[in-house]
């Protein structure tokens, strides 16, 4: 799944366009690597999130297409 896409299905961002321009800007990494909108992401990847005063830093636990508000917690575990 491309990891635009998975920050959007899983609510770690709200929107993928917003998903997207955070990948551009050099924002976002998987497995220590800058990511590029298309990057594809799987189960045990971990994924570096810079937000404009803070960081995050999830493990990929389950991809889904789609998913309920309720159960996309499930798709990653918050590492620190």
């Amino acid at each position: 799944m491309r990891i635009d896409k998975f920050l959007k299905n899983s609510r770690i961002i709200k929107r993928r366009t917003v998903a997207k321009e955070a990948c551009e800007q050099g924002r976002i990494s998987v497995n220590d690597r800058l990511a590029k909108p298309g990057a594809e992401v799987k189960p045990g990847d971990e994924i570096y999130i810079q937000f404009g005063n803070g960081s995050l830093r999830v493990e990929v636990l389950e991809l889904k297409e789609t998913c309920r508000k309720e159960d996309a917690a499930s798709m990653y575990r918050v590492i620190e």
